[in-house]
């Protein structure tokens, strides 16, 4: 084929030039469209991407924290940074001090004294960087209000440090918070010595001792009011002898103490018996409904109440499980248990706490008394009567 028509075949018009293009676009749209179908799942989900991003050591902006997943780079980095056989005693100190001031400085100070602790546990031998460890784990205990730590950190701090100035200063508040008054004003003596002008110590001192007093006043008030209560209980051991006052849970003759008299029953276990400023005793009481298998408390029933008048005060309201209305002043009547004689005894309205416990066949029962309430002339007062009742059990 002569060159002419090789140039003939190579020329083409401005429409054949466009048909071609067309087809060759056609062709690759057919190919793209023919290829699989397939979801690229190898990458980051769309709605993680930063959370991932945050995990690689080249971009996170936080360390990882106790149980995080950790990036197998992080992990060699953190293998270098504190590897004992890469480090110095010293080296990893600073590391962990680093660390530890990072957390403080977000406010996450339990962190902070873990890695402060860590770089003591590293044992460098630099007094400056120790006092330093002890300064800012003391701090960090101080802001958790774990003032007796943070008093500790402090002058330990001091022993390799005495002039640090801070350190001085947190001992002293911090002595301050846990009462330990005459270590406050030595600290705070200290520093005014260097700096008489320091107002914040000379502030102190005042609360200091302001607080002190405060604290011996409220020591004294409290001695007082446990000699009161113990000279109160004596003269109450004394009264339920002399009255014979007899126990069915305690042997004769067994001294009498506080667990003793404790009642047993849950709604009246912090009302003991005890007497008022007046010598007169006052006592725990339970009235229980057989029927009805629950029972009313009195905490605080003073010994010369009349059972009548004790009965009426519990009537005011029916009670809820009473439908019938048996359970009236009036209609009711009220016994007591004797569960050594296996007998019961109906109580006299009439008669007072006073008379009704000394009597012959009247026991404490549990550190209370043990009332139990029935309608008057019922079955239900009968089978009371008659049951043979087994002894008590106190849950």
């Amino acid at each position: 084929m002569s060159e002419n028509e090789k140039n003939s075949k190579l020329q083409m018009t401005d429409e054949e030039r466009l048909e071609l293009a067309k087809k060759l676009d056609q062709e690759l749209d057919e190919f793209i469209g023919g290829l699989e179908k397939k979801r690229y799942t190898e990458g980051w989900p769309e709605d993680r991407w930063q959370e991932e991003m945050d995990k690689h050591p080249f971009f996170m902006k936080k360390p990882p924290q106790p149980g995080d997943e950790v990036h197998p780079l992080f992990e060699g980095l953190q293998k270098l940074k504190y590897d004992p056989d890469e480090n110095t005693a010293e080296d990893l100190a600073l590391s962990y001090k680093e660390d530890g001031n990072f957390y403080v400085k977000h406010k996450k100070y339990r962190m902070g004294v873990y890695s402060y602790t860590e770089g003591l546990k590293a044992k460098c031998d630099n007094p400056e960087v120790l006092a330093t460890l002890y300064n800012n784990r003391s701090a960090s205990h101080f802001f958790l209000k774990n003032y007796r730590s943070a008093l500790v950190d402090a002058e330990k701090a001091l022993e390799y440090k005495p002039n640090y100035a801070k350190c001085k200063w947190r001992a002293a508040q911090s002595a301050f918070f846990v009462n330990k008054f005459e270590n406050a004003i030595e600290h705070c003596e200290q520093i005014l010595d260097e700096n008489p002008e320091n107002t914040s110590a000379k502030e102190l001192i005042k609360n200091v001792i302001a607080k002190k007093l405060e604290v011996e006043r409220n020591e004294r008030k409290a001695a007082s009011e446990v000699k009161k209560k113990l000279t109160q209980f004596h003269h109450t051991i004394d009264l339920l002898k002399e009255r014979g006052v007899k126990f069915d849970d305690i042997k004769p003759n067994t001294r009498l103490t506080e667990e003793l008299l404790r009642p047993k029953f849950l709604p009246l276990e912090d009302f003991p018996v005890h007497i008022d400023e007046d010598n007169i005793l006052i006592w725990p009481a339970a009235f229980s409904y057989p029927e009805f298998m629950f029972s009313d408390f009195q905490q605080n029933l003073n010994e010369d109440a009349l059972m009548a008048d004790v009965v009426q005060s519990m009537f005011t309201e029916p009670l809820p499980c009473d439908k019938d209305g048996k359970y009236k002043p009036g209609k009711i009547s009220v016994y007591y248990e004797n569960r050594k004689a296996a007998s019961v005894s109906k109580v006299d309205l009439s008669k007072t706490i006073k008379e009704i416990v000394t009597e012959k066949n009247f026991y404490v029962s549990g550190g209370s008394l043990l009332f139990f309430v029935v309608p008057t002339h019922s079955h239900i007062e009968k089978d009371f009567i008659n049951e043979t009742r087994r002894p008590m059990v106190y849950t």
